[in-house]
């Protein structure tokens, strides 16, 4: 999906830029220290799957792999201006709907020459809480690019962690708070009476989410860490 996404924020980049000079929409913009909006989007969420070295030989798995799942978002924009109409602070809170996949694959107990999979969907929904610097070029017309980079904090309210673990049907439990890197860009189309941009960006966690809890779904893992594609449409006013 986020090939698709990529392809279509480049196109738009490519299209803004590509006007002959007209008159500014919305010319006070850049004046206001404040602003506020919403945000819709969608998302791409997986894990960094770290294996355990020796989980053929301990536990007969042979690997463990993730696939990413199309989920959605949406939140509320608060941007303040720092250094100039071209740096700003923004945060974003947001509610996220996020699914991955994780699957193991392992020697069968009743077939050594044939493999089983056991797939362990998680699913979450997030409060997310984003701070970010947004480092934006000078509008040309009524188009204007940027990028973004800092952190977040999530707060997963489906977790399972304090969940009692059935070993007979053992599934795996990951941690309800969590800490990302972001990074991103976008592209910002201003009319007569609001800004809207289209942005995509990426998180990376860098705590292991993973509780190990010693059941046979968690010890071939040693961590997983969130990963997220995501797309949005921005709206501020």
């Amino acid at each position: 999906m986020m090939k698709y996404c990529l392809l279509v924020f480049v196109f738009c980049a490519g299209f803004a830029f590509g006007q002959r000079p007209k008159p500014k929409n919305y010319s006070r913009f850049d004046e206001r220290r404040a602003h506020f909006g919403f945000m819709l989007g969608l998302n791409s969420a997986g894990f960094s799957v770290y294996q355990n070295a020796d989980s053929y030989q301990l536990y007969g798995v042979k690997s463990v792999e993730s696939k990413s799942q199309t989920g959605g978002q949406l939140g509320i924009v608060s941007t303040l201006k720092l250094w100039g109409p071209t740096t700003r602070l923004r945060f974003l809170p947001s509610l996220s709907f996020q699914e991955r996949v994780l699957t193991l694959t392992s020697t069968s107990i009743l077939n050594p020459l044939k493999d089983s999979t056991l797939e362990e969907r998680i699913a979450s929904t997030n409060l997310d809480f984003p701070l970010m610097f947004q480092f934006r070029t000078t509008r040309f017309n009524n188009f204007a690019t940027y990028v973004l980079a800092g952190a977040q904090y999530s707060l997963d309210l489906q977790s399972q962690q304090d969940a009692n673990q059935s070993f007979s049907d053992p599934f795996i439990k990951i941690k309800r708070d969590d800490f990302l890197v972001q990074i991103g860009a976008g592209v910002e189309f201003f009319t007569p009476y609001f800004k809207f941009g289209l942005e995509i960006k990426y998180s990376q966690g860098f705590v292991n989410s993973l509780i190990q809890d010693n059941t046979s779904s968690s010890k071939p893992i040693d961590f997983l860490y969130n990963k997220v594609w995501g797309l949005s449409i921005i709206f501020e006013g």
